[in-house]
């Protein structure tokens, strides 16, 4: 009963906020002429502000932010720690080290090219963390000093970022500043399609696991006696997560506190750990969080006619969430 109570609140707010997203920007439109520009479009500003701006943006937020979310899960059971995350595991550092070795030595991101270009640095910084994560775990068996391997190769990479910044032109780190704020308006039509695909094959994949999952809230010695391979596992959660942060990192920046705080938000809501009920409700959670801030970025009261950086909202949302996790952390289901 709890569950299906969950389900249907979030649904409700998402199908609440969307219309109400397509309304909110600089130019205010009412629903009737939303809905107009949605259907024959007699309106050619008013389709262009609708169809090729915000409704693109406010869809990759939801991608964006059931993405983050499911990584974030698979992160915390993979490492029976509630404040691993795609931005603490150095995933997100990987990513923005790909993009600034693109935006400062090679020359900037302008034009499709550029776009291109950036994408890829951030795909293979993501790639080569993982596949460093990887080559770790086949040596190192406990997962918290793999944690803590991660932790430092997000360090490493900020390390060599600042040493990119110092040399660099004022104009590339500027660029490279913007690009890190993180943003869901960058999206265009022609761009969604390929982050949505990749999105849910990954979604459909961290689905594949959520026995593996349960299993290892028992224990690492639980999960071997029924027969689930520890590492192999292990690593497959690690490539999943890693994809999943790299994909949205690549289109939309990094994206910062939604991958950490959401799992406990949906363990919170359902009083439960169990995957099969967790894994789902993390991915609408985050979807509802990313069209939250896409919304407040845009809110004219807010952001004066311009967007708020995503990354300056999310923590506001986040923190507090973290600080009662962490002071409650014994009363709450987690791990167990």
């Amino acid at each position: 009963m709890r569950t299906a109570t969950v389900y249907i609140i979030i649904t409700a707010l998402i199908a609440l906020l969307l219309p109400l997203g397509l309304t909110v920007g600089g130019v205010e439109l009412s629903l009737a002429t939303v809905a107009d520009a949605l259907t024959d479009g007699s309106d050619p500003v008013a389709r262009y502000i609708v169809v090729e701006n915000r409704l693109p943006a406010l869809l990759t937020a939801l991608i964006a932010g059931a993405a983050l979310s499911v990584a974030g899960l698979l992160m915390q059971t993979c490492f029976n720690n509630p404040l691993a995350g795609p931005s603490i595991m150095g995933i997100s550092s990987g990513s923005s080290l790909g993009v600034a070795l693109v935006i400062m030595l090679v020359g900037g991101a302008a034009g499709l090219w550029g776009n291109v270009a950036v994408i890829a640095g951030a795909l293979a910084g993501a790639l080569a963390v993982l596949a460093l994560l990887s080559l770790v775990s086949l040596v190192v068996r406990s997962a918290d000093a793999l944690f803590i391997v991660g932790i430092l190769l997000g360090y490493l990479a900020s390390s060599v970022i600042t040493l990119l910044s110092f040399f660099s032109t004022d104009s590339a780190v500027h660029s490279y500043v913007v690009w890190g704020l993180g943003t869901f308006a960058s999206v265009g039509l022609e761009r969604l399609p390929a982050l949505a695909i990749l999105s849910a094959l990954l979604l459909a994949g961290s689905a594949l696991y959520i026995r593996s999952l349960n299993a290892m809230l028992m224990g690492e010695r639980f999960a071997a006696n029924v027969g689930i391979s520890v590492r192999r596992v292990r690593t497959g959660l690690l490539f999943l997560s890693g994809a999943l942060t790299a994909v949205v990192t690549a289109w939309c920046g990094p994206i910062g506190f939604i991958g950490l705080v959401v799992p406990h938000v949906a363990r919170i809501a359902l009083h439960s750990s169990n995957h099969a009920k967790v894994l789902p409700v993390t991915a609408l959670c985050g979807a509802l969080t990313g069209l939250l801030c896409q919304i407040i970025s845009v809110a004219p009261m807010l952001s004066k006619g311009g967007a708020i950086p995503i990354n300056a909202i999310t923590p506001v949302l986040g923190v507090p969430v973290i600080i009662y996790v962490l002071l409650n952390r014994r009363r709450l289901l987690y791990f167990s």
